[in-house]
């Protein structure tokens, strides 16, 4: 009977799970919207509905032998709590792994959904090989992850590769870890929706002012059939986050930066603004040295890195296949 894995990656905005195998092929999966009523016990119901399926409805000769949860917080996996969830406040404080060990009975791996991205990239993804390189997740929120000599770096309280909360603007918009102009605020999917609407009054032949709600695809769309508009807002936000990874580039000097996560797919949008602002800002060297990398993985990212850590935590890294392109 094989061995695999149970793995969720929450989001601000998506519930993800998926049956992973140790290869890293997902056998099973499903996808939820993450509850919005703001309620503790209403997200615990989502995780375990939609973990309670994945476990009945997955075929074959299988086994589950833990549970692996990306979350978009601060956590201290040694313990399984989250310690802070700027997006998700509501799970502040929580005893995650507990929780969900005694209602599923299985171990648990709590792992940030940033750190989880890293990994999956680096095992099956667009960072194969490579040791040493930052993860940066575009969703509801900015995500990060460092990997240094093929180890993730986590730091003493947990906290190392927050790369959202970096700030770009010191007295820009208040962000939900309460400081205020942290990339976060400037390069997810929130903040394109956000910047849109307020340059609206600056491009008043935009094709958007017949949008009452403005969402990042709208923004995206708009982008690519010419709307000036749409073409600043991800202007900027390849700005922000030059300013941002030019820093990076020159504290860590790392061999590769892969971008993931919804808000990715407006790369072909940013990208030009995003180089252009690492060459300004980052050493010669190092910025000439540096490669950017779209995810391979893409929303599977979170999943397939947390799968892994699981699998190596519970059924042995002896047994994991080393995939390698």
């Amino acid at each position: 009977m094989e061995r695999i894995v149970l793995a969720a990656d929450l989001g601000g905005t998506n519930l993800r799970m998926a049956a992973v195998n140790t290869n890293g092929e997902i056998l099973y999966r499903s996808k939820v919207r993450t509850p919005s009523s703001g309620s503790r016990s209403d997200v615990i119901a989502a995780i375990l509905t939609a973990a309670r399926e994945c476990m009945t409805k997955v075929e074959g000769d299988f086994a589950f032998a833990a549970f692996g949860a990306a979350v978009p917080a601060i956590v201290n996996s040694k313990e399984g709590i989250i310690l802070r969830s700027p997006n998700l406040p509501e799970l502040n404080g929580m005893e995650f792994s507990k929780v969900f060990s005694e209602a599923l009975e299985l171990p648990v791996i709590l792992e940030n959904d940033a750190n989880s991205a890293t990994v999956g990239e680096n095992w099956l993804g667009a960072a194969v090989n490579i040791q040493n390189f930052i993860m940066v997740t575009l969703g509801t929120g900015v995500g990060g992850g460092i990997m240094v000599n093929g180890e993730l770096l986590r730091g003493p309280d947990g906290t190392a590769g927050e790369v959202g909360h970096i700030a770009v603007e010191p007295d820009g918009h208040p962000c939900g870890c309460g400081a205020n102009g942290c990339l976060e605020q400037y390069a997810s999917a929130t903040a394109i929706s956000r910047t849109a609407s307020e340059l609206i009054p600056v491009f008043p032949e935009s094709s958007l002012h017949s949008d009452l709600d403005i969402t990042p695809l709208d923004v995206y769309n708009a982008g690519l059939n010419g709307d000036a508009l749409s073409i600043e807002v991800f202007r900027r936000v390849g700005r922000y986050l030059g300013i941002a990874l030019g820093g990076l580039i020159n504290v860590l000097n790392p061999e590769a930066i892969v971008i993931g996560g919804g808000a990715a797919a407006g790369w072909d949008l940013f990208i030009e603004s995003l180089e252009r602002e690492i060459s300004y800002r980052a050493f010669q060297q190092p910025a000439e040295r540096v490669r950017l990398r779209r995810s391979v993985l893409g929303d599977d990212a979170g999943l397939i890195g947390v799968a892994r850590l699981a699998s190596e935590a519970v059924i042995g890294q002896s047994r994991i296949s080393q995939v390698r392109g």
